[in-house]
């Protein structure tokens, strides 16, 4: 199955709590970060749900 790469580029200091559990879920939680994930629908909804503080690097 296909990967995505997902690098962190917001802080999670004064974010709300669901924000936080969606950025640990995604196996991030500290700055510039990068976790390779496979491309599933799940992923990409947690990816839109955090335009602001999440990037997707190729």
């Amino acid at each position: 199955m296909a990967t995505i790469k997902i690098k962190q580029i917001g802080s999670p200091i004064r974010r709300p709590e669901h924000q936080k559990k969606i950025l640990v879920g995604l196996g991030l939680g500290k700055m510039h970060r990068v976790v390779e994930l496979e491309d599933t629908a799940e992923v990409r909804g947690a990816i839109a749900k955090l335009p602001h503080m999440v990037a997707v690097v190729d």
